[in-house]
């Protein structure tokens, strides 16, 4: 755990990290409020690309302060500096490894398995509340979406989507397990509440798309009982949705999507088609389930084993 600082006390500085390789600094910034509360820690930048989290971390980070905060509020807004400095990318310049498939980590593995876990081991230990901020990286399109996983502990499932709710998103997609190598699902299975909070596409970096994000973080703290501070906005409706499926590419090839993010999609219809740069060969992608299309890849290059689109179905009161 990174070693706490005092009651009302705020703190900001570059972190040192061993990834065996090499060092890099992470940016952390500490908000211990002058009364007592939970220990919140935010996460942005795990992808290169996205900028959004990033820019409402740097935000939130400046705006609280040790009087209006109930408790300790960690906050690192550049989680994996190589992909976000360097790659622009998922995955890391250093060994082609995307960090969110790799939690909780290996201290002996790879550089990403190693910033993994030091991220498991220093900034999660102790978390009443995770939060790890997302957005569509340069070649992805995306709606809005705040996650989370079900654990089978139904208090903490229970907590965690009061949580999830008070965000102010739309759209609420639930994991039906807490397996995997993502961030937020690695410290469910620890027993700590924890969102993925998808804001923002293709590499935006609006001010007002920010702000946006900043007032649901803010909710979301005020939910927790860190601070009473609020944006004045009031959150849309909630509407819960079931993970249902990812489609990855089955060739390398040139893709031409149907569908975007927010489209509808049906069982056995087209989701797009790849096309052989060689020889114009033209293999239709079709989709498995029906379901809304939340994320979609926007490139027109891509490797076999890209994600095309990520597809949730509507859940059944």
């Amino acid at each position: 755990m990174i070693p706490p600082i005092g009651p009302g006390t705020k703190t900001a500085h570059h972190v040192p990290v061993d990834l065996g390789s090499l060092t890099v600094e992470l940016p952390l910034i500490q908000v211990c409020g002058v009364r007592p509360g939970p220990r919140v820690v935010i996460t942005a930048g795990m992808h290169g690309g996205e900028f959004c989290g990033i820019e409402a971390a740097t935000r939130l980070a400046a705006q609280l302060t040790p009087e209006e905060v109930h408790g300790d509020v960690v906050i690192c807004p550049v989680a994996n500096p190589p992909a976000v400095y360097d790659g622009r990318l998922g995955v890391s310049p250093l060994d082609g490894v995307n960090i969110n498939r790799v939690f909780p980590g290996d201290p002996a593995g790879g550089p990403t398995e190693r910033l993994a876990a030091w991220h498991t081991a220093h900034l999660g230990a102790g978390a009443d509340l995770y939060v790890d901020l997302h957005s569509g990286g340069i070649d992805e399109t995306l709606r809005d979406f705040v996650g989370y996983r079900l654990t089978g502990d139904h208090a903490l499932d229970a907590r965690t989507r009061e949580l999830a709710h008070a965000v102010g998103i739309e759209d609420v997609i639930i994991g039906r397990t807490a397996e995997g190598g993502n961030s937020h699902a690695a410290a469910a299975r620890r027993g700590i509440p924890a969102l993925l909070v998808e804001v923002g596409d293709r590499g935006t970096r609006d001010p007002d798309t920010a702000a946006r994000l900043v007032g649901g973080l803010l909710r979301l703290l005020g939910k927790a009982g860190v601070t009473a501070l609020t944006d004045g906005s009031e959150p849309m409706p909630v509407r819960e949705w079931l993970w249902a499926c990812s489609v990855t590419a089955e060739t390398t090839g040139l893709w031409y999507p149907a569908l975007t993010a927010g489209d509808e999609a049906t069982a056995g219809a087209p989701l797009g088609h790849l096309v052989s740069p060689a020889d114009g060969t033209r293999t239709t992608v079709v989709s498995p389930a029906t379901g809304r299309l939340f994320y979609g890849m926007h490139a027109l290059t891509v490797r076999r084993g890209a994600e095309l689109a990520a597809i949730a179905e509507r859940k059944v009161a």
